[in-house]
Parts: structure tokens; C-alpha cells; sequence
């Protein structure tokens, strides 16, 4: 299987995965995140009105994240599998090249089980609108943190590939097209998870001129004034 072969059919386990995630609904005492939206510009907000609101887009994200997650899980499984088939079989800086994206996802394999693991406990947790806040900023702080990243690893296979064509050399060259390969992918994959729940982001802060600074049980915190 070509290398071109491998991200087509990878796109389009993307694509599948998440079309199915759009066409997820939540149920029960969550209201769906599109009817939470329409909420949010709607004013005055009621006191339930705004804990539902914080609960909706907290399990919004979370579900979001949930199918982000198995969405790389996916990924890995498949270079995987696909990936210790063909290093047998492939040679020159082939080899290298399936080798490196098998080491490569096996550390995307557990990041996504454990964040999966993770997940789990969250959904059953309730969120109040300061923690709520908190949590959304920090993920989106994540993700834009991630972005940087692959930027520097498709960098760094480029200056691999180059390396071992002017050196003549095979474990670099199937190194750095790896690199590209699996930077490229998670660039897409962080920036298309940033613009999801930047949205969700967005409304919470709609909501932040009732957020304040003060004096709690435990010390200082975030307080959430309801008018």
C-alpha cells in the first residue's frame, strides 16, 4: 500500500468519524448544545436557565472530546496495524517510514485511552459555571499549544527528509516523511477540534460579566453572580 493509499483511507476514516460526531444528539437532562446556543442570545437567563446552559456545554464539550479522542485512537490503530504489516515487507526508506509511524502511535494509542479513561469520570461530574469556564479555556489553551507543536514536527521531518537525501541516507528520509505525515494530520486534527469548541467557548464568556473574583469556603475563587 502506497504512502498516498494510507492518508486517503485515513481522511476518510476522519471524515466518517466525524460527520458521525456532528449527527450526535444529547439526551436526557442535558439540553442539545445547538438549543443552548440560541439560549445564550437570548436574554434575561432565568437561574435554572444558566446552570442548564453551564451543564449543556459542559457535556458538550466532553462528548466532543470524547469523539476527538476515538477519532485518534482510530488513527493509531490503523498505522498500527497497517504499519507493522508493511515494514516486513517494505524496504529502503520504506521501512523507516512505517517503522516510525507505528513508534508514533503507539504514544497516540495511550494518550487517547488514558484521556477516554478520563472522560468517563468527568461526564458524571456536574459543572458550575466558574469551573466550567476554567476547564473550556484551558482545553482551547491546549489545543492551540498542540498546534505549535506540529508545526514543529512536520518542520522536523523536513529537515529529516532533506538530510537523508543529501546524505544519502534512509533512516532519516523515512523518518522525516513520517513526521510529515503524522504532523500534518494532527494539524488538522488540533485546529478542527480548536474551531469546534471555540464556539462553545465563545457563549461562556457571553456570561463572564457575572463572573467575579471573591472569598469562598476554601479561600479565593471564582464566583458566578446570577442577576
Amino acid at each position: 500500500m502506497s504512502r498516498n493509499t494510507i492518508l486517503t483511507s485515513l481522511l476518510v476514516l476522519g471524515t466518517i468519524l466525524c460527520r458521525t460526531a456532528n449527527g450526535q444528539e444529547h439526551s436526557g437532562e442535558y439540553p442539545p448544545a445547538d438549543s443552548a446556543r440560541e439560549t445564550a442570545g437570548a436574554a434575561p437567563f432565568s437561574d435554572t436557565a444558566k446552570l442548564r446552559l453551564s451543564d449543556s456545554l459542559a457535556a458538550d464539550r466532553l462528548n466532543r472530546h470524547k469523539t476527538n479522542l476515538t477519532i485518534l485512537a482510530a488513527w493509531a490503530g490503523v498505522n498500527i496495524i497497517q504499519g507493522s504489516i508493511s515494514a516486513n515487507n517494505a524496504r529502503g526508506s520504506d521501512r523507516h517510514f512505517f517503522n516510525m509511524n507505528v513508534y508514533w502511535n503507539v504514544i497516540n494509542m495511550g494518550i487517547a485511552t488514558y484521556g477516554l479513561i478520563k472522560i468517563k469520570k468527568d461526564l458524571a461530574q456536574k459543572y458550575s459555571y466558574s469551573r466550567n469556564l476554567l476547564e473550556q479555556q484551558k482545553l482551547e489553551k491546549i489545543l492551540l499549544l498542540n498546534s505549535g507543536l506540529d508545526l514543529a514536527y512536520i518542520a522536523t521531518g523536513l529537515y529529516l527528509k532533506e538530510r537523508g537525501a543529501r546524505l544519502n541516507r534512509e533512516q532519516p528520509a523515512g523518518f522525516g516523511n513520517s513526521l510529515i505525515l503524522q504532523g500534518a494530520f494532527l494539524l488538522v486534527f488540533d485546529l478542527v477540534q480548536y474551531g469546534n469548541h471555540r464556539r462553545n467557548g465563545k457563549i461562556l464568556e457571553q456570561q463572564m460579566g457575572n463572573l467575579q473574583f471573591g472569598p469562598t469556603g476554601n479561600g479565593i475563587g471564582l464566583a458566578y453572580h446570577f442577576k
